[in-house]
């Protein structure tokens, strides 16, 4: 039978290794993830971050992750990457392809929160790290490619 759109990006994806992140993809990415987080900490000192901060300390877990900018609390990986994603957010900054998009905002907190979330005796690489976030830029850039609305976004 025929292979699904679907199925066949679900195959490209998961066939990705570290051995496909040329030197050039590397330190690109390395600048897009510094340049990330210190937009994100930048970020940390904006309003609507402190709200979506404050709500989000209801939520307890044994497992967790950092909130940029914060010592004093963690929070489990879905509500840190969410605050960590608003902090890139907020300050609008952070890298953009058009259609208007900002992939880096939407995928490092993401990756990083789940990192950390690994038990210590599994904790991920630096390389890993790196594949994770080029796996999650390439999601993006597909599904943006695949997206009829975004083609309609009017260049400015």
């Amino acid at each position: 039978s025929p292979q699904t759109i679907t199925g066949n990006f679900a195959n490209v994806i998961h066939g990705l290794n570290a051995n496909h992140l040329t030197d050039q993809v590397v330190q690109r990415s390395k600048r897009m993830i510094l340049d990330t987080l210190g937009v994100g900490l930048l970020g940390t000192s904006t309003e609507v971050c402190h709200k979506v901060t404050e709500y989000s300390k209801i939520y307890s877990s044994d497992i967790s992750s950092t909130i940029w900018g914060h010592l004093d609390f963690r929070l489990p990986p879905l509500y840190a990457a969410f605050v960590n994603g608003v902090a890139v957010h907020s300050m609008d900054f952070d890298d953009t392809w058009h259609p208007a998009t900002h992939p880096s905002g939407a995928v490092l907190p993401a990756v990083i929160a789940l990192a950390e979330a690994f038990p210590l005796g599994k904790k991920i690489s630096g390389l890993d790290l790196l594949l994770a976030f080029n796996v999650g830029i390439e999601v993006q850039g597909r599904l943006l490619r695949f997206s009829s609305e975004a083609r309609n976004i009017p260049k400015r």
